[in-house]
C-alpha cells in the first residue's frame, strides 16, 4: 500500500515509507529518553523538507516540542550561529519559554541581550545552549530540526559538533541516556563539493553511536506518477503523466513544479527547472512578481515589515500580492510574521532572473533598511552582504568591520577572519577618505589583525599568508617600527608551522631594523621573538645573550609582559631547563608578571611550560592543575584555538593516556573536537594510541590521513608513532623499521638534530625486530637472526645519542624509553634478559601505566626463560590486570597466551573488546546473516550494520567475516551454538 499523508503545506507525501518509519522510531526512542540524531541527505528538491515537515508533524501530534532553524546562503560572508539564533529567538519570544532562556545568560548574549563586553568564552556559550535544550527536554520531549547544513557557518557547525558529541546527546558513562531529544538535520548532497567544509564534520559525526545518516534517493518512476496524480484532483492524460515522470527523474519537487506549470496539462514543457519555476512565477500578477523579486533578494526568509519597507507598496496591495503568492504555494507564512520561499530553488530561480541593476538596487534598499534597525551589530553581516551586492563598497567595508567586531565578541574567530578578509578585499576599492578611521584603520594593521584571527581559529598557514601580505604592503623602511612589528609577527607565525629557518631570518631582520638604544618596547618584543626563533634553530648562545640583554631593557622600561616572556625563554634554555625546580620557579614568576600585565598569550605560554616541565620531570599528577589553569585562561580570553592552548589540550590528553585513564582521555578528546576543531595531530594522537592498544587497527588508516596535505610537524610525529606501533603489534618488522626511519628523517631539523621522539620510535621498532630475530633463532636460522640483530644495533645508536640530549640526560620519560630500547636490543641480539627488563619496569614506574605493564609482560617472558616460574606468573598476572582494566585487548591476548603456553595457571575469562551493539552484530554474523538482514533484525540501516562489521573485523584482526567468527569463537566471545550450521 502506498503511504500518503498531508504535511503542513497541504502537499501530499507519497512513498518514503521506510524513511518515515525509521524517523518515527527515532522519535519514539527520543520520547522514551534515548537521544538520537539523524543527518538527512539528498539532492536539491528530492524531498528533504517534506520528510522533515512530516516528521515534525508526527512529533507535534505525539506531544513533542518542535524547534526549527534554517541555514541561509549569504555568499562568502557568514552570520555566526544563524540557525541557532533563529531557534533561540523563537524560544525567547514565546512566553512559555522566555524565563527558561533568560536563565542562561550566555544564550541571551548570543541573542544580543548581553553586554557587548561579555567574554564568557566559547565553551560557556556551547554549554549554555546544550543546557537550555536539556532543560527543554525535561519539560517535554524535544525535536530540533536544522535545515540546509550545507550553508551553515563554521560557528554553527562547531556548535552542532559539540551538541551531538558531548552536549545534548551525551550518554552518561555506564548508564542510559537521559535526554528526551531528537535532532534531524538536512543538507544537500549535490552541494558538497570535494573541499566543502561540511564534509569533515559529517565524517566525524557519523562515527558517533547516537548519530545516523539517512539518504533520500530519487523516487522510483511509479511513485512519481502516483504523486503527480495525487496532486491533481481531476484526471490527467497518461501522456502528460509520463512526460512529467521522465523530466522529473525521481525528484518530487521537479514533478510538482512541472505539473503546476502545465496549466490544463497541455503544451510543451521547458527543459530546465529554472525555466519551469519562472513560468509558474510569471503566471502571477505583476504586483506579486514584484514582491517575490524583492523577497528573493532578502533571502529564503523575510520579515513582513522589512519586505513592506523594501517593496514600497501600500499595505493592502502588499497583502493581496502575498495572498496570491501563498495561494500558489510559492511563499509560505512562517512564525514571527515572516514569509519564506517554499523551496530554496524557487528563490534562487527568481533571484537569478533579476536584471543586474534591479538586483543591485534591491540589495541597496535592504542594506539601508537594516541600518536603521535595532541590534545593528547582529545585522552587520547581512548589511555587509547587501551593500557589497549593491556595489556600495564604502558602507560594505564599514559593515564588514562591524561584523568582524561582533564575531570576535561572540567567540567566532573563523567568521571574524572571513569578515576581515572581505574588508581587505574591499579596501583598495574604497576611496581613502571614505574608509573607517581610528586605530588599526590601515591595510597593514588590518592584515595583522586578520592574521591574529586566523591563528585564534587554528588556521596557522593562513595566518602566515596574511602576515606575508602585510610584509609586502609595509615596504622596506629600515626605520619603521611597523615594518619590524610585521617581521617579528611573521617570525612568530612561521614558528607555529615549523618553518624555523625562515622564522629566524625574519626575527633577525626585525631586530636589526630597530636600534637597541634608546630602548623601546618594539625592540624588546622583537628581541623576545628572536630569542624563541634562535632556540628553535639551535642557536642557544644567541638566545641566551639576546634574552639577558632584552630582559634588562624590559625591566628598565617596565614592559612586564615582555619581561615575563623573556623569563620563560630563559627558564627553558638556562640550567636544568623547565623540568628543574629552579626553572619552574622562574616560570611561576613569569606567570605572575604576565597576569599582572593582562597579557593572556604570554600567561598561557608560562602555564604551558609549567605543565610540560612538570610532565618532563615525571610528576604527572602535578601537571594536570597547570593544564586546567591554562585552558581556563584561554577560555576566558577566547583563545582556545591558538597554539599554546592547542598544545595544552594535547598534553592533557597525553597525561590522561599515560596515567591509564583511557576512557576519560577519549571523552576529553571528543570534547576538544566539539569546541575547537583539531589542529594537525594534537587531538587525535591519544585516541589513536588507545584504539591501537584496544585492537582497532583501522586507527592505522586514520593515522595515514594525518600525512595528507601540507607538512605538519605534530601530525607527522603522531602518525609516525601510531604507524610504527601498529606495525610492531602486527609483527611486521620491516614496516616498523621503515616507518621509524622515515619519521625521524622528516622530523630532523635544519641543523641535523633528530627529534626527541627518536628514542620512543626506536623502542617500538626494536620490539618488532626482537620478535623477528627470536623467531628466526627458534627456527635455526642463525644468519637471518644475525641480520636482524645488526638492524637492532643500527636503531639503538641514534636513540642513545638523542636520549643524552647534548650531554644532559632526558627526563624520566625519555630515560624509560631508552631503557626499553636497550632491553629490546638485548632481546634481539641474545634473547630476553631478566635484569634489562627489571630495570625497564622500574624506569616506567614514574606513572606510565600501559608501558609499565607492557614491559612487565616482557619481564615475565624473561623470567619464564630463566625458569623462574613463580615470579613469571606473578608478573604476567599483574600485567594482565592492567590490560583488562584498560581494555588493551592486543596485549591481553598475549598475556593469556603466555600464561597458557608457560603453564603459569589458567587465564581468567577474556573480556570482550567489542561494544554491546558489536556483540549483537557478531552473533548475527555468526549465524550467516547479511548486512541487510542484520540491519532489519537490529532496526538499523544496512550501511550502519556494515560499519559495525568493519569495526569487528578491525578489533579482531580478521580479514574476512568467516575469520572474524573463527577468532571470536577461539577467544570465547561467542558460544558454539551461536555459529551458523552447514
Amino acid at each position: 500500500m502506498v503511504f500518503v499523508s498531508q504535511n503542513s503545506t497541504g502537499t501530499p507525501i507519497i512513498g518514503r515509507e521506510s524513511e518515515l518509519a525509521f524517523l518515527s522510531r527515532v522519535l519514539e526512542r527520543a520520547r522514551g529518553g534515548q537521544a538520537h540524531a539523524v543527518l538527512i541527505s539528498g539532492d536539491a528538491g528530492v524531498g528533504k523538507t517534506r520528510v522533515l515537515e512530516e516528521a515534525a508533524g508526527r512529533a507535534t501530534a505525539a506531544g513533542m516540542t518542535v524547534l526549527t532553524g534554517h541555514c541561509v546562503d549569504l555568499g562568502d560572508v557568514g552570520f555566526p550561529y544563524l540557525p541557532f539564533t533563529e531557534v533561540l529567538g523563537a524560544l525567547a519570544a514565546d512566553s512559555r519559554f522566555a524565563g527558561l532562556v533568560s536563565s542562561h545568560p550566555a544564550v541571551e548574549r548570543l541573542l544580543g541581550a548581553g553586554s557587548p563586553g561579555d567574554s564568557g568564552g566559547r565553551l560557556r556559550l556551547f554549554e549554555s545552549v546544550a543546557a537550555l535544550f536539556a532543560d527543554l527536554s525535561d519539560l517535554a520531549p524535544l525535536l530540533l530540526v536544522l535545515e540546509d547544513l550545507h550553508w551553515a557557518d563554521q560557528s554553527s557547525r562547531d556548535l552542532l559538533r559539540f551538541l551531538l558529541s558531548r552536549g545534548i546527546l551525551q550518554r552518561p558513562a555506564g548508564g542510559a541516556p537521559t535526554h528526551r531529544l531528537a535532532v534531524l538535520a538536512s543538507y544537500r548532497a549535490d552541494d558538497l563539493h570535494r573541499r566543502h567544509p561540511l564534509r569533515p564534520l559529517l565524517a566525524e559525526l557519523v562515527r558517533l553511536p547516537a548519530v545516523e545518516r539517512l539518504e533520500l534517493r530519487p523516487m522510483p518512476d511509479g511513485e512519481v506518477a502516483r504523486l503527480v496524480r495525487a496532486l491533481r484532483e481531476g484526471p490527467l492524460p497518461e501522456t502528460t503523466v509520463r512526460r512529467i515522470v521522465e523530466r522529473a527523474e525521481g525528484n518530487a519537487f521537479y514533478a510538482e513544479e512541472l505539473l503546476a506549470a502545465t496549466g490544463s496539462g497541455e503544451g510543451g514543457m521547458p527543459s530546465g527547472l529554472a525555466d519551469v519555476l519562472l513560468i509558474r512565477f510569471e503566471q502571477l500578477s505583476d504586483t506579486a512578481q514584484q514582491v517575490l523579486r524583492t523577497a528573493a533578494v532578502a533571502g529564503r526568509r523575510v520579515e513582513h515589515d522589512l519586505l513592506r519597507d523594501a517593496v514600497r507598496l501600500p499595505e493592502e496591495e502588499l497583502e493581496s500580492a502575498l495572498r496570491e503568492a501563498i495561494g500558489r504555494q510559492v511563499l509560505v507564512p512562517g512564525e514571527g510574521d515572516t514569509y519564506a520561499f517554499r523551496h530554496a530553488l524557487a528563490r534562487e530561480a527568481v533571484y537569478a532572473d533579476l536584471l543586474p541593476g534591479e538586483r543591485a538596487r534591491l540589495h541597496g534598499a535592504f542594506a539601508r533598511l537594516l541600518e536603521g534597525r535595532a541590534h545593528r551589530a547582529e545585522s552587520a553581516a547581512e548589511r555587509a552582504h547587501h551593500y557589497r551586492e549593491s556595489h556600495d563598497l564604502a558602507p560594505a567595508l564599514a559593515a564588514s568591520l562591524e561584523a568582524a567586531d561582533h564575531a570576535e565578541r561572540v567567540g567566532a574567530p573563523a567568521e571574524e577572519l572571513r569578515h576581515l578578509e572581505t574588508a581587505l578585499d574591499l579596501w583598495s576599492a574604497v576611496e581613502p577618505s571614505a574608509r573607517p578611521e581610528g586605530e588599526g584603520a590601515d591595510r597593514v594593521r588590518l592584515m595583522l589583525r586578520a592574521s591574529a584571527a586566523a591563528a585564534h581559529a587554528g588556521e596557522l598557514h593562513r595566518a602566515v599568508s596574511l602576515t606575508r601580505a602585510a610584509l609586502a604592503g609595509v615596504g622596506q623602511e629600515a626605520d619603521s617600527e611597523l615594518a619590524a612589528r610585521v617581521r617579528y609577527t611573521l617570525a612568530g607565525n612561521l614558528m607555529t608551522v615549523d618553518n624555523l629557518t625562515a622564522a629566524f631570518a625574519y626575527s633577525s631582520e626585525a631586530l636589526d631594523m630597530i636600534p637597541a638604544e634608546p630602548p623601546s618596547r618594539t625592540w624588546v618584543w622583537a628581541a623576545a621573538t628572536h630569542v624563541l626563533a634562535a632556540r628553535q634553530v639551535g642557536e642557544n648562545e644567541t638566545a641566551l645573550r639576546v634574552a639577558r640583554q632584552a630582559l634588562d631593557r624590559a625591566e628598565e622600561l617596565g614592559v612586564t609582559d615582555a619581561q615575563a616572556d623573556l623569563l620563560i625563554s630563559l627558564a627553558v634554555v638556562e640550567g636544568g631547563g623547565r623540568r628543574s625546580v629552579e626553572g619552574r620557579e622562574r616560570l611561576r614568576r613569569a606567570r605572575e608578571l604576565a597576569r599582572d600585565a593582562g597579557n593572556a598569550p604570554v600567561e598561557m605560554r608560562a602555564l604551558f611550560n609549567l605543565a610540560i616541565g612538570t610532565f618532563e620531570a615525571g610528576h604527572l599528577d602535578d601537571c594536570l592543575p597547570w593544564i586546567t589553569e591554562g585552558l581556563d585562561r584561554a577560555r576566558r580570553a577566547g583563545l582556545l584555538s591558538s597554539p599554546y592552548p592547542t598544545e595544552m589540550r594535547y598534553l592533557h590528553l597525553l597525561v590522561l593516556y599515560t596515567l591509564g585513564r583511557w576512557d576519560e582521555c577519549v571523552r576529553a578528546a571528543s570534547t576538544d573536537a566539539e569546541v575547537v576543531p583539531a589542529a594537525g595531530g594534537y587531538r587525535v594522537a591519544p585516541a589513536l594510541y588507545v584504539a591501537l592498544a584496544r585492537g582497532d587497527f583501522g586507527a592505522a588508516d586514520r593515522a595515514r590521513t594525518l600525512l595528507e596535505g601540507p607538512f605538519d610537524w605534530m601530525a607527522t610525529l603522531v602518525a609516525g608513532i601510531a604507524l610504527t606501533e601498529a606495525a610492531a603489534l602486527r609483527g611486521d618488522a620491516e614496516a616498523a623499521v621503515e616507518r621509524m626511519r622515515s619519521t625521524v628523517a622528516v622530523l630532523t631539523d635544519d641543523t641535523g638534530t633528530p627529534p626527541h621522539v627518536t628514542v620512543r620510535l626506536a623502542a617500538l621498532a626494536l620490539s618488532a625486530v626482537a620478535d623477528r630475530a627470536g623467531e628466526l633463532r627458534l627456527k635455526g636460522d642463525q644468519e637471518g637472526a644475525l641480520r636482524w640483530a645488526e638492524t637492532a644495533s643500527e636503531l639503538l645508536t641514534p636513540a642513545r645519542a638523542v636520549a643524552m640530549d647534548g650531554g644532559a640526560p632526558q627526563g624520566p620519560e625519555g630515560q624509560a624509553w631508552l631503557a626499553r630500547a636497550e632491553a629490546e636490543w638485548t632481546r634481539a641480539v641474545s634473547g630476553p634478559d631478566v635484569g634489562s627488563w627489571e630495570r625497564t619496569v622500574a624506569a616506567f614506574d614514574f606513572g606510565d601505566v600501559y608501558e609499565a605493564a607492557r614491559c612487565r609482560l616482557r619481564y615475565a617472558e624473561a623470567l619464564l626463560a630463566a625458569d623462574r616460574r613463580t615470579e613469571a606468573a606473578a608478573e604476567a598476572r599483574a600485567a594482565r590486570e592492567v590490560f583488562v582494566r584498560l581494555g588493551a585487548s592486543v596485549l591481553l591476548e598475549r598475556a593469556d597466551e603466555l600464561i597458557r603456553r608457560g603453564g603459569l595457571g589458567e587465564a581468567p575469562p577474556t573480556a570482550s573488546p567489542l561494544t554491546a551493539r558489536e556483540q549483537d552484530v557478531l552473533r548475527l554474523l555468526a549465524r550467516g546473516r547479511s548486512n541487510r538482514q542484520i540491519g532489519e533484525e537490529l532496526f538499523i540501516t544496512g550501511k550502519t550494520a556494515s560499519v559495525h562489521v568493519s569495526n569487528i573485523l578491525a578489533k579482531l584482526g580478521a580479514a574476512s567475516r568467516t575469520e572474524a567468527v573463527a577468532v571470536a569463537y577461539r577467544r570465547g566471545l561467542i558460544a558454539p551454538e551461536t555459529t551458523a550450521h552447514g
